[in-house]
């Protein structure tokens, strides 16, 4: 038994020993697992000396024998007794097709649902999946290491949440709420200092942190220190810039989205019909038919879809805070991104289409950067995500939803698709906004109003923009 324990040896375990200090003149944990295999009757003083490796002020028996006993595995049948029922005549393979399909039809339907309901709620509904997806990752640190009893492991992650969601939504209200923020007293002087008490926030918990040390435990609590940060820095961050991708137009936050849907649920659909080549290790399901395959489908689908949603202006309209009414507003003239226009179809296909010309929204050009990134690039967030849960060896990162796992699971693209459309906005689209320079404006001093005002008169009439008779005026 001792044996066995030695040779299949945990992850937790493993990563533990892998960075632990050997006694001077004891042998390497390589050469004892070696000498374990090729003696199985080890004399006792070589028992000793392994047990005399140490991790954080605990034997390395004693670090193997408390990460066996966390159970590690969310692979249990979550499945609802009334879908068990009515496929219980079914293969295991068609049996998980059928309900991983229902489930996938349900949560599109909820999608929609979302959507209609308004930016408001969609903000709402991010805010709830970042706090999801946190709570999944943190919640296998802590199933990991719970044995060690590390201090305020969970507490300090949840503050330090707290911490991060006040600074980012605070720059976010300053940002698009500026109006509202500087005709309420209390709310313009939270605003003033924002950054300051968000600092002050941290700087909390980070003394928390550092009074929270146990002599036995640094570096675990380090690692979980770790843990909590580049959680924060994958989860809330991305989820910051989904909404300011939102705030664009819904057409920024609907189209990547169901375009990272769509390569999903097609690439699975090429996957299990016609998948034979195995793409990747980390995601041994995965074949090369089914990532070809929505490849192509996802370019199909973001072109139609974009042609439909840029009709409309609810959808393409950036999303504005209307102080008179107290509500957001989506209404606008759309920008030419946004109107038809005819381009020329390449000689080469026009002998294959018959057409010479196509009417198309710009946008819909645009569609095809943010497909081809869903498609290609977007799967590498689900790879990264399945070398996490086979590091710790689980399946899934909860069992909130029947056949996906968690929340993270189906999110896992999603992030890395939010940071690529808020980089393209920023690069390819976004310009100076009128209406928040007039807002900065309105917010200054007479005098550096009426020093701002005489300036940008001159300078348009030197442009010869501005008449004499409309500069007398």
């Amino acid at each position: 038994e001792s044996t066995r324990a030695r040779t299949e040896l945990p992850a937790p375990a493993a990563v533990l020993l892998a960075g632990s200090d050997v006694v001077p003149g004891s042998p390497s944990m390589t050469e004892l697992r070696q000498r374990a295999v090729r003696e199985p009757d080890a004399p006792p003083e070589d028992k000793e000396s392994e047990s005399e490796v140490k991790v954080d002020g605990e034997t390395a028996s004693d670090s193997e024998s408390r990460a066996e006993a966390v159970p590690l595995s969310t692979s249990a049948d979550d499945t609802p007794e009334v879908l068990n029922r009515a496929l219980s005549n079914l293969s295991s393979r068609w049996k998980n097709w059928w309900v991983r399909g229902i489930l996938t039809l349900a949560m599109i339907a909820f999608f929609f649902i979302i959507i209609y309901l308004g930016p408001m709620v969609l903000m709402i509904i991010v805010m709830c999946v970042q706090i999801k997806c946190f709570h999944e990752i943190i919640t296998i640190g802590y199933n990991v290491y719970h044995s060690y009893d590390l201090p305020w492991f969970r507490t300090l992650s949840w503050y330090f949440l707290l911490c991060v969601n006040y600074f980012f939504y605070g720059e976010t209200v300053t940002d698009y709420f500026f109006t509202l923020v500087q005709r309420e007293e209390p709310l313009r002087i939270l605003s003033k200092y924002h950054r300051f008490i968000s600092f002050t926030l941290y700087l909390i918990g980070f003394c928390m942190f550092v009074l929270s040390l146990v002599k036995k435990h640094y570096r675990l609590q380090f690692y979980m220190f770790g843990w909590t940060h580049v959680t924060l820095l994958i989860v809330v961050t991305q989820s910051h810039l989904v909404i300011h991708n939102l705030f664009e137009g819904m057409i920024w936050f609907i189209v990547p989205i169901s375009c990272v849907i769509c390569n999903d649920i097609m690439a699975y659909m090429f996957g299990f019909f016609f998948g034979r080549t195995p793409l990747i290790k980390l995601s041994p399901k995965k074949t090369w038919e089914g990532f070809i395959g929505g490849f192509f489908a996802t370019v199909v689908f973001g072109l139609l879809l974009s042609y439909v949603m840029s009709g409309y202006r609810c959808f393409v309209c950036p999303v504005e805070y209307n102080n008179d009414t107290n509500s957001f507003t989506v209404d606008c003239e759309p920008s030419d991104l946004f109107r038809l226009q005819e381009y020329n179809i390449p000689e080469v296909i026009q002998s294959v289409i018959g057409l010479t010309t196509v009417w198309m929204y710009p946008f819909q050009i645009h569609s095809i950067a943010l497909s081809t990134f869903a498609s290609l690039i977007g799967p590498f967030g689900g790879f990264f995500a399945s070398g996490f849960k086979r590091a710790f060896k689980i399946k899934d990162f909860a069992n909130t939803i029947p056949g996906h796992g968690g929340i993270m699971d189906r999110f896992d693209c999603q992030y890395l698709m939010a940071t690529f459309v808020n980089v393209y906005i920023a690069s390819f689209i976004r310009g100076p906004n009128p209406s928040k320079l007039i807002q900065q404006f309105l917010t200054l001093r007479p005098d550096q109003q009426l020093h701002i005002f005489n300036t940008l008169r001159s300078h348009l009439a030197d442009k010869g923009l501005l008449t004499a008779t409309a500069e007398d005026e």
